[in-house]
């Protein structure tokens, strides 16, 4: 196989929106993907629009698993570099993806803030800044006279160290995966639900078909994009891949007036506002100390949280959502054909939401035209 740059697959494909390699007659293109998350219906999309036999299988419903309770903000503040350049043209992937989708994606571009009143926590702060700076990204450090004018109904208390990254957005996920989904659909993919993988028909080592649920579907690839169960679909190929338990907590409210404009990181918690008017709020993005999904659990953050925005005094609490994040043992994305096979394709990580358009770009490059993006080879199963 040759390679390719991914600023080569991405300037030919993504900038441009034209396909840079045709779909041979010849080639094996009947895919199945294991998976309707936000990363399956992305891969599905391009695979699809590449011209491909799409068949993605979902066990429950589209956008139910890690998708439907991911807080969903699409940022590059990652290391090292190379990850911080792959979350980078995450970024560049949406804007192409809304785009192309004329304004279809709930979706709000409008950046995020953060501040501290902690010294050492400000003296980090401006450090990373200053590295995100030196990598392109941009962010700057603002005062709380600027902080205050991006978030009129904030009150931050006090302020030794703030930023604000303007190219960051978020999404609604549910809605997003609904729209590419449909998308797909359109370009000949066919979704099915509720159908479960119950195992690979391997003939001398190699896929013939998967068996569901709900029947047999022929297959020369399958891709593997279930989140938290992609461990044990995976087995069922004889690969590994280790995850760690990682779960988080989100309340929404229901739908109320626009009080914020972008993600807001507090030193509390962390906030944002779909399209459709309600807050997500959450305390951080790492493993989560509860899992109490209860209304109490729900009115007492949302309580808390109103020391920042304290019009949230007119929210209710809709809904306590415990999210498992499908995180890699190491924290980093595994995307690809494992060694020695083409048959399987696996894309699990924890930055599915800012990755998924770029990753439906870069799977569909890989699987239909037999390449390796260079910049992808960090993230092999092959490094466990």
């Amino acid at each position: 196989m040759h390679r390719r740059t991914l600023l080569q697959v991405f300037a030919g494909v993504a900038v441009t929106g034209v396909p840079a390699f045709a779909l041979q007659p010849s080639r094996r293109n009947r895919i199945v993907i294991a998976g309707g998350g936000i990363l399956g219906a992305n891969i599905a999309y391009r695979l699809a629009k590449r011209g491909a036999s799409v068949t993605l299988l979902e066990r429950a419903k589209p956008a139910t698993g890690a998708t439907a309770n991911s807080f969903a903000w699409v940022n590059a503040k990652k290391q090292p570099f190379d990850y911080f350049t792959l979350n980078r043209l995450g970024i560049d992937a949406w804007r192409q993806l809304d785009r192309e989708l004329s304004g279809q994606l709930p979706i709000v571009w409008g950046g995020s803030v953060e501040w501290t009143a902690d010294a050492q926590r400000a003296a980090r702060m401006n450090e990373t800044v200053r590295r995100f700076e030196q990598w392109g990204y941009p962010i700057q450090a603002i005062d709380e006279t600027a902080l205050r004018a991006l978030e009129h109904h904030i009150v931050p208390g006090p302020v030794v160290a703030a930023d604000y990254a303007e190219c960051e957005a978020h999404i609604d996920p549910v809605g997003v995966t609904e729209v590419v989904l449909a998308n797909a659909v359109k370009q000949g993919a066919r979704v099915e639900y509720p159908a479960e993988v119950t195992g690979l028909d391997l003939q001398n080592g190699q896929l013939r078909a998967v068996h569901t649920s709900k029947g047999d579907v022929e297959a020369d690839v399958l891709v593997i994009a279930c989140g938290v169960d992609t461990p044990k679909v995976a087995a069922l190929a004889g690969l590994r891949v280790p995850l760690t338990r990682s779960p988080g907590i989100l309340v929404h409210t229901a739908p109320g007036p626009r009080l914020v404009d972008r993600v807001v990181m507090s030193p509390i918690g962390n906030i944002k506002q779909k399209p459709d008017g309600r807050i997500v709020t959450g305390l951080d993005f790492g493993p989560a100390k509860t899992e109490d999904t209860t209304r109490a659990y729900g009115e007492q953050f949302l309580e808390k949280m109103r020391a920042v925005l304290p019009r949230l005094s007119e929210a209710t609490v809709e809904k306590v959502t415990l999210g498992l994040r499908p995180m890699p043992a190491d924290g980093h994305p595994v995307i690809g054909f494992p060694a020695g096979r083409r048959d399987i394709y696996i894309t699990v990580m924890h930055s599915g939401v800012t990755l998924s358009p770029l990753v439906g770009r870069l799977a569909a490059a890989e699987i239909l035209d037999g390449i390796e993006v260079e910049p992808l080879a960090p993230y092999r199963l092959e490094r466990f």
